[in-house]
């Protein structure tokens, strides 16, 4: 595979803007590279979604690369916010606060204030501190959390977008990019708010659990989508959505052995680099071995594999593949196996599929096998229909950079009509190989057959399929054998047509 890659053009226009780090690597991603610098951005969701948090993201990350961080406490106290902000391991140390929480006596009385008229602002203790502060310091980056707090200073609506308005201005002319909370309900909603800000980042929840969106961004694309958030002992972890035309690598397209001579005639050579394989069929009929067998080739020529199990345990996966000599720990000990078992209902998509994007971005990974289809849908949060399509944006990302995919699918039947796929990802796959079982003269055996190709020619018949101690064995074409997708084979005196 080839180390260099291109995105797509949105991205590389983008980045022509200059930017400023949020100080999460994700949310950067989303935006295209950061905020733009001088302008107001509004961080809005419901009480426990990450809004401060976020912000002490922000706040830290320009401190430690030299700018002048000023945090604008509207609710909680300082005392608060450090104790909470040192419990997720952030050095606030560096950081300029301005205490204006409720506990302060600026906030106490019925009267109002008009906080940016010049001719109001010697009267005024608290705008003082807030013009003084902000002169002094000149700051680089403004957290303002939350600045809904001003409307107890305002007569009205009128008044409240002045002073916000007017907030935002004298924060600009002393050069500083903003980022400002609300606490909206029903009786008084942000969406003014909404309108004055260059940005608005939203955090909430998705089917797919904590979520993080950017309806609007004034100059610049961002990431569409409802993209996944966590909240970590060490603050935000955000989850971009794969967006696979952002993504391209050159490959040769090649075919990719199994090491077994006959499997490799029943594919016409091998699998096609750059496709996808859906490999289907009952439980028990050595599927996911099949997956390996592949991967143990590819080890063989120095390419790393990556297997992430959703129905199997790491450590019955590593027993069972030693029983039928693929050396899963030996291949795992030299680099060229990567073997990962996902936690039932502890990843969202977006999560799995950023694991994925390191293994291949980072390491070079060649093959990528999920394991199974049916437990990636039981085990990934979210709905059936959202789940089926990140699959499919994950597939498309994987074929851009020329990653070889095969995808586990068990279908129920063990027998009978035949079946390719239960789940419906037919359209997912390039190639479609099964395998099934079979009764035969009282005997139970197994056949393996390829129902699909996309990328070339492949071998119409049907082969006997084994798993011995010594690896998989594929037979001669059964021409004789008639019925075997019916679920009712028979012998017949003429040989079926071999013809390819």
């Amino acid at each position: 595979m080839s180390d260099s890659s291109d995105t797509g053009s949105n991205r590389s226009e983008t980045q022509q803007i200059e930017r400023l780090s949020t100080g999460i690597p994700g949310l950067d991603e989303i935006l295209r590279g950061g905020l733009i610098p001088n302008r107001s951005y509004l961080v809005r969701g419901e009480p426990g979604t990450g809004k401060t948090i976020l912000g002490l993201h922000y706040l830290t990350h320009g401190a430690a690369e030299g700018d002048t961080s000023l945090f604008i406490n509207l609710e909680e106290a300082t005392a608060d916010i450090e104790q909470n902000a040192a419990a997720l391991g952030f050095d606030v140390s560096d950081i300029e606060f301005l205490d204006l929480s409720p506990e302060s006596d600026f906030f106490a009385g019925d009267q109002s204030y008009d906080i940016f008229e010049s001719s109001e602002v010697e009267r005024d203790p608290m705008i003082e501190r807030i013009t003084d502060r902000v002169s002094d310091l000149d700051p680089d980056r403004v957290f303002v959390d939350p600045i809904t707090q001003l409307r107890y200073l305002s007569t009205d609506q009128y008044q409240f977008r002045k002073q916000a308005l007017s907030f935002m201005r004298l924060l600009s002319e002393q050069g500083a990019t903003v980022l400002f909370t609300t606490q909206a309900t029903e009786d008084a909603p942000d969406d003014d708010l909404q309108f004055m800000s260059d940005g608005m980042i939203e955090l909430g929840y998705a089917s797919t659990g904590r979520s993080i969106r950017v309806p609007k961004f004034r100059g610049s694309a961002t990431m569409d989508g409802d993209h996944a958030l966590d909240i970590t002992d060490n603050g935000l972890v955000i989850y971009p959505e794969l967006t696979p035309g952002d993504y391209d690598q050159e490959f040769v397209e090649e075919p990719i052995s199994s090491g077994v001579p006959e499997m490799d005639e029943l594919l016409n050579g091998g699998l096609d680099r750059g496709t996808v394989t859906v490999i289907s069929g009952p439980t028990g009929v050595g599927k996911t071995t099949t997956g390996t067998q592949f991967m143990k080739e590819a080890a063989g020529r120095g390419e790393r594999s990556v297997i992430y199990l959703f129905e199997e345990s790491e450590a019955t996966f590593i027993q069972r593949s030693a029983a039928v000599n693929i050396p899963v720990d030996q291949m795992r000990e030299r680099g060229t196996l990567n073997v990962e078992e996902i936690e039932p209902l502890a990843t969202s998509p977006q999560e799995f599929a950023q694991m994925v994007r390191r293994e291949v971005e980072e390491k070079d990974t060649g093959i990528v096998m999920i394991d199974g289809i049916v437990g990636y849908k039981l085990a990934l949060q979210g709905d059936e229909n959202e789940l089926v399509s990140h699959l499919h944006a994950l597939n498309r990302y994987l074929k851009n950079m020329g990653v070889t995919v095969v995808l586990v699918e068990e279908v129920s039947s063990i027998t009978g009509e035949f079946q390719a796929t239960d789940v419906g990802i037919n359209y997912l796959a390039d190639n479609i190989v099964f395998l099934r079982h079979l009764e035969l003269q009282g005997e139970m055996r197994k056949v393996i057959g390829v129902l699909k190709m996309r990328t070339s020619d492949f071998e119409r018949t049907l082969r006997e399929f084994k798993i011995t101690e010594h690896g998989i064995t594929v037979g001669e074409p059964l021409t004789q054998l008639r019925g075997i997708l019916s679920g009712t084979p028979e012998w017949t005196e003429t040989p079926a047509s071999t013809e390819r």
